[in-house]
C-alpha cells in the first residue's frame, strides 16, 4: 500500500452534473465524480482503469484508504504527485444511475467536459488501462487537439468478437439471476466468469492446486478464490452497471486513422481478452508516433495490476519527456 508523507501535495474531490449528448440513449443529466491530486501547475495526466475502477489511485493523506493502482501512485513511483496532477474519474454509469447504452466515445466526451468544468485545455497524457484504454483512444480520435500522448494498456479500437461473446454469457449470468429474483448472485457468478478471463491458464495452474472432496462434492482448487474476489466485487456493484459498462466494452469501434497524437501501446502476447493480432492492427493503423511494448506476463490482462516493475518502467520512459520538461521549467 502507498503510504502518504507529509510532502505529497493534497488531493481533492469533486462532483458536478453535466448534459451529455450520448450516441444511444439521447441527451442526459449525469454527474461525474473525479479526483485531483498533484503538485499546482505540473504535467496534467488523466490515469483510468478496468471497468471496476474508480477516481481513488492510490493512498493520500487525505484519502488513506488503498486505491487501484497504489504500486504505481505516490512518492518516488512512476505516477508521483510531486511531478503530476493526476486526474482520475469514476465511470459514466458505475454508480448504476444510467440504464442505457454507454458507449466509450460518451466517456471520452464526458472526460472532455470534466475539463472544461475545471477550466483545463489538455491533457498532457491519458494512461488507460483495459477499459481506460478504450476510452482513451475514443478521447485521442474525438478530441485529439486535447491530448498530448496517449498510454494504452491492455486495449485496442475493437472489441474482439470471442472477448465479447465472453462478456455476453457473463450478462446472461446476470439474467438469470433476475428472473430468480437474486440479481447479487447473477452478478456475483458473471464476475467468476470475467475473472478466468483476465488470467492465463498458467496463472491458475501456478496458483491452484488440484479437485478435492468436501461434504460429499468436488471442489477445484480456484473456487475459493473466485468465491473471494466476486463476492467483493458484486457487493460495491450495482447490476445495472456491471451490465451496462460491460456492454460499452462490446461497442468499442474507433477508426486508428482518426488518430494523431503519439501513442504508447502496451500488450500481453497472453491477454485473452486483447489478441497481440489486434494490437499489431491498431498499431500499423495510428497516423501519429506510436511505440508498441510488448509485456511478457503469467498474468495476461490483468499484468498491468500485477507486474510492477515492468509496468512502471514503460510509464516512466512515456512520461519522461513530460517531467523533463517540467523540472527544467520549475529550475528556470
Amino acid at each position: 500500500m502507498a503510504i502518504a508523507t507529509p510532502f505529497d501535495p493534497a488531493a481533492r474531490r469533486g462532483q458536478l452534473d453535466i448534459t451529455l449528448p450520448t450516441r444511444y440513449a439521447g441527451t442526459r443529466r449525469v454527474t461525474l465524480r473525479y479526483e485531483l491530486r498533484g503538485r499546482a501547475g505540473a504535467p496534467l495526466v488523466l490515469v483510468a482503469g478496468g471497468i471496476s475502477a474508480n477516481r481513488h489511485l492510490g493512498a493520500s493523506a487525505e484519502f488513506p484508504e488503498s486505491g487501484w493502482w497504489d504500486p504505481q501512485v505516490g512518492t518516488g513511483r512512476a505516477l508521483d504527485p510531486r511531478r503530476l496532477r493526476l486526474l482520475a474519474l469514476d465511470w459514466l454509469g458505475a454508480d448504476g444511475s444510467l440504464d442505457a447504452p454507454i458507449d466509450p466515445a460518451d466517456q471520452g466526451d464526458a472526460i472532455a467536459a470534466l475539463l472544461d468544468a475545471l477550466h483545463e485545455d489538455r491533457l498532457d497524457a491519458f494512461i488507460g488501462c483495459s477499459y481506460g484504454a478504450v476510452v482513451g483512444l475514443q478521447f485521442a480520435a474525438r478530441h485529439g487537439d486535447r491530448l498530448g500522448r496517449l498510454v494504452a494498456v491492455a486495449g485496442t479500437h475493437r472489441a474482439h468478437p470471442f472477448a465479447s461473446a465472453w462478456r455476453a454469457l457473463q450478462r446472461r449470468a446476470v439474467a438469470l439471476g433476475a428472473l430468480q429474483c437474486d440479481e447479487a448472485d447473477g452478478v456475483v457468478l458473471a464476475r467468476q466468469l470475467a475473472l478466468l478471463s483476465y488470467r492465463t491458464p498458467a496463472a491458475y495452474a501456478a496458483r491452484f492446486g488440484p479437485a478435492r472432496v468436501v461434504d460429499g462434492r468436488v471442489r477445484v482448487g480456484a473456487e475459493d478464490y473466485l468465491d473471494h474476489c466476486a463476492a467483493g466485487y458484486a457487493a460495491t456493484t450495482p447490476p445495472v452497471a456491471f451490465l451496462r459498462l460491460s456492454e460499452s466494452l462490446d461497442l468499442q469501434a474507433v477508426d486508428p486513422a482518426r488518430i494523431t497524437s503519439p501513442v504508447t501501446l502496451v500488450a500481453v502476447p497472453g491477454d485473452l481478452l486483447v489478441p497481440l493480432e489486434d494490437v499489431h492492427a491498431l498499431a500499423e493503423g495510428l497516423r501519429g508516433e506510436t511505440c508498441l511494448r510488448l509485456l511478457d506476463s503469467i498474468h495476461g490482462h490483468d499484468a498491468f495490476l500485477k507486474e510492477h516493475a515492468a509496468v512502471s518502467a514503460i510509464l516512466r520512459e512515456a512520461l519522461d519527456d513530460l517531467v523533463a520538461c517540467d523540472a527544467a521549467a520549475v529550475a528556470a
